[in-house]
């Protein structure tokens, strides 16, 4: 696994101009923000699902489900991550999303 940085968990004004400084577009920039923030919440669907699926049984009733102090435990983890959309915007100002746009490259050529 990789060691991850400690990124704030609580939104936080940000600064209009250093988010529409690397793509000239503030809109741009949010949307670039918005898709990377899918792509975490998928990812962490995901990663939460796969570390669910060992409690699952044929057997279970209702009630064993929500007493399962694991599942209880894992579910609070990722509760407690910072929103997917904090995570995006933290990755593109420190400049680790790769995103490019088809129109600007065509215009270019």
């Amino acid at each position: 696994m990789k060691k991850e940085e400690k990124v704030s968990s609580s939104a936080v004004s940000r600064d209009t101009r250093l988010l529409d400084g690397p793509t000239g577009n503030l809109y741009e920039t949010v949307a670039i923000i918005a898709k990377r923030a899918g792509q975490i919440s998928l990812q962490t669907k995901e990663e939460m699902h796969q570390r669910l699926e060992e409690f699952i049984g044929d057997n279970d009733t209702l009630e064993e489900v929500f007493e399962n102090r694991e599942q209880i435990e894992i579910a609070t983890y990722f509760e407690q991550q910072p929103k997917p959309t904090l995570m995006a915007t933290d990755e593109f100002l420190k400049d680790k999303i790769y995103y490019r746009n088809p129109a600007k490259m065509d215009v270019e050529k």
